[in-house]
């Protein structure tokens, strides 16, 4: 059976909206009008839910400001969540109304969720599971347990213009997922702001995270059915002081992510890191190896990590500003720098970056 079309995702550049005239009344954003009429609309005090299920498939539901304490599960394909209010203090916000997981739980190809916040789940604010094409925009996802945005087996998907905050796990997650770009997205006060797993096909392109433990995370790891991490270019990122004590769970794997690190590539292969800035780091500026090193932190065995080849291959670091990085370190076999390359992995090289510290002093040159 075919998939239904993406038919919103022509739409997806449109982004910016142009100042009022004066006298005039506002423009309307591009949020409420890129998707046409609404088929319903959402008044505070209503069920999302309600409207989501007496809608069906290709649905595009206005949601009016206001707080609402409920979760959302999305079945049916094409449906647009949108968020209707003007201005950051006319807010959508989905809540825990207690004991909630998921707080928007989609399970379904074409979906958009634009304008709203998602906050206080237990688990994950949004979390998308084998979603062929999706568009989560100006999102705001806050303390959600593990994870704020969670694409998962997903794939052709854009995450843009989004937050998150708060999160024990990672604000933005993709792992084992295909052709998914994150753009402008500001990541803040989790354990690791940005992550891909597992993934290929993936861009992450003029984020910023700052004030995590880690600021972003490329890795392949074990014990997942997707064996390959690669193909992903992590292009003109501000990635600034990330030096926030790991909070994660004791005995999950996040929790040997090493603080005070600004972007790692841990086992993926043919990945480009280019144009990125990279300060402030208290160990690591841009760090690039083998998989095996997190195990080490972790103290597991290396047998733990067989059904992978742990190596970083074919990572291209070009053209970033790595500085001010490598104050100390918590690892006797891991030195402090401003890049660093572990020695592991083949076809890795370094050009034309600006930074001070290097280890190893001379790093192969691209």
């Amino acid at each position: 059976m075919p998939r239904p079309s993406l038919r919103f995702f022509p739409l997806l550049l449109f982004i910016a909206c142009d100042l009022p005239d004066g006298g005039q009344e506002p423009a309307p954003r591009p949020d409420m009008v890129r998707f046409g009429q609404p088929t319903s609309v959402v008044h505070p005090g209503e069920s999302i839910q309600s409207a989501v299920d007496a809608a069906g498939a290709n649905a595009v539901i206005h949601i009016e400001p206001g707080t609402y304490a409920q979760a959302i599960r999305v079945t049916q394909p094409g449906v647009r969540l949108v968020g209707v209010g003007t201005t950051d203090e006319d807010q959508v916000i989905i809540q825990n109304p207690g004991g909630v997981r998921n707080g928007i739980d989609v399970r379904a190809n074409d979906f958009a969720l634009v304008n709203v916040t998602v906050r206080g789940f237990d688990a994950n604010g949004v979390f998308l599971s084998e979603v062929d094409g999706f568009l989560l925009s100006r999102v705001i996802a806050r303390d959600n347990g593990a994870y704020g945005l969670f694409p998962v087996r997903s794939r052709n998907g854009v995450i843009e213009h989004s937050e998150a905050s708060g999160h024990r796990d990672a604000g933005f997650y993709v792992g084992q997922a295909r052709n998914v770009t994150m753009r402008q997205n500001l990541a803040h006060g989790n354990v690791v702001g940005i992550e891909a797993s597992n993934s290929s096909g993936v861009k992450l392109l003029a984020n910023e995270a700052r004030d995590n433990a880690n600021g972003i995370l490329v890795v392949l790891l074990p014990g997942r059915p997707t064996k390959v991490a690669s193909d992903i270019l992590v292009a003109g990122n501000t990635i600034r002081a990330n030096n926030r004590a790991n909070f994660a769970d004791p005995g999950d794997i996040v929790a040997a992510v090493p603080a005070g690190t600004g972007l790692l590539v841990v086992g993926a292969d043919q990945v480009t890191v280019q144009d990125n800035t990279v300060t402030d780091h208290d160990f690591i500026g841009i760090g690039v190896g083998s998989t095996l090193v997190l195990a080490a932190i972790a103290g597991l065995p290396p047998e733990a990590f067989a059904d992978i080849e742990p190596n970083a291959d074919g990572v291209r670091v070009v053209g970033n500003r790595a500085t001010g990085n490598g104050r100390a370190s918590p690892f006797p076999f891991l030195p402090p720098a401003d890049l660093l390359w572990d020695g592991t992995g083949t076809g890795n090289c370094w050009s034309s970056n600006v930074a001070g510290t290097l280890v190893p002093l001379t790093l192969p040159a691209c």
